[in-house]
């Protein structure tokens, strides 16, 4: 896995963990990189160094100018959270959006109700993506980039001002608010449907407390387990059962720690 910072992120112990129940010979390590790193990575891919990498904050746009081939999805997100090597060709994914759309499935959560989307960044513009379908209201701190994420992605989007409550919506937090304690805004979880909390730290953040004993709750490590999920399928072919993965997160996941989740600060798009 390649960004900058890496030093926080779960995903070296959830795909050391599947590697191990799986049976497969091999190694997944972080390395910080910038941009003229990434590019270094590129290259070891290229010459079979590399069979597979994940990519987090900040290179996830960098990544996708950089391989051959987008998915469907990473081509929409704008951005690529998993490259794969074939023998003719890099192969940019957005696991971002296809682990949403299995949990959001899995999970029962609303499909034809309003989505409640705070925040504009990669993550988001991935949760757009997977609630295609639904009327999805943004809401940012910057206005205008609803328009911008609007345009990227090709999903209609209802630009609402930052801390707007939108009745029986499912709220999708894809903002850091949550990491260190912070609470979201109004009334935006009370009258909320269902919560997809992309934040995650060593307890669970404000919002997913709250919301955990009313409604459908999904946090940042099931989100963060979903993506892996679907990386490690794409490089090895094999189906990793949730739980290894889940199992494997949630230990390391402790005090002192208190990390941001890669999907909501940019892997996360």
């Amino acid at each position: 896995m390649v960004g900058d910072p890496v030093a926080h992120s779960l995903s070296p112990v959830i795909h050391t963990a599947a590697l191990a129940a799986t049976g497969i010979e091999g190694t997944y390590a972080a390395r910080r990189v910038d941009e003229a790193g990434l590019s270094e990575v590129i290259a070891d891919m290229r010459r079979g160094a590399l069979h597979g990498v994940n990519v987090t904050m900040p290179h996830k746009q960098a990544a996708a100018r950089l391989v051959d081939r987008l998915s469907p999805e990473a081509r929409r997100a704008g951005s690529v959270n998993t490259i794969v090597a074939t023998p003719d060709e890099l192969v940019g994914h957005s696991t971002d959006v296809t682990g949403l759309k299995s949990l959001w499935h899995e999970r029962g959560l609303p499909l034809d109700g309003p989505v409640l989307l705070l925040g504009t960044g990669g993550a988001a513009a991935a949760a757009a993506v997977a609630a295609e379908g639904s009327v999805v209201y943004a809401a940012a701190r910057r206005p205008e980039r609803v328009a911008e994420m609007a345009a990227q992605t090709g999903c209609q989007l209802v630009a609402i001002p930052w801390g707007t409550a939108v009745a029986e919506a499912v709220v999708v937090n894809a903002t850091p608010l949550g990491m260190h304690g912070e609470s979201l805004p109004g009334l935006v979880v009370e009258v909320a449907s269902a919560l997809v909390d992309l934040a995650y730290s060593h307890e669970p953040t404000p919002a997913v407390a709250q919301a955990r004993t009313d409604i459908p709750t999904i946090d940042g490590i099931d989100v963060l387990v979903a993506q892996a999920i679907d990386s490690f399928r794409l490089w090895t072919g094999r189906q990793v059962p949730p739980h290894i993965m889940e199992m494997a997160a949630r230990k390391l996941s402790s005090p002192p720690s208190k990390a941001p989740n890669d999907l909501a600060e940019g892997e996360s798009l």
